[in-house]
């Protein structure tokens, strides 16, 4: 598969964890719903790396790592690492793996906005969304 349509199917993926997010919020689970909202982050990330380098990350790690030597080349996406980390942070680590989601409005709220963020990259890796 191209390199561009790996990208638009990788944010496909994302979307599609999002939307599956959002239906576990509705049922009340929130510390599911935060996972795959984390989910759809890095696979959103994972796009952009693969649209600005040609190298799809597996690991998060990979992943952080090569959107963090991107941000030394561009200022914009320095904002979206931060974004990014905080996300793992508070989605994964907090809230899925340690199941710490107070304050509750605060991980819906990012959980809700998780569109926001696959829709700004999609934008930087020069894609439609």
């Amino acid at each position: 598969m191209a390199a561009p349509d790996r990208v638009t199917k990788i944010f496909g993926d994302a979307r599609e964890l999002h939307r599956a997010a959002l239906e576990r919020l509705a049922a009340g689970d929130v510390r599911d719903a935060a996972e795959k909202a984390w989910g759809a982050t890095k696979r959103a990330t994972d796009a952009l790396v693969l649209a600005r380098t040609g190298w799809e990350p597996e690991r998060e790690t990979d992943t952080a790592r090569e959107l963090e030597i991107l941000a030394l080349q561009d200022c914009e996406l320095e904002v979206l690492a931060d974004r990014y980390h905080t996300r793992f942070s508070q989605l994964y680590d907090d809230c899925f793996v340690l199941g710490l989601c107070d304050p509750v409005s605060e991980t819906e709220r990012r959980i809700k906005r998780t569109g926001d963020y696959i829709h700004t990259v999609e934008r930087m890796a020069g894609v439609g969304g």
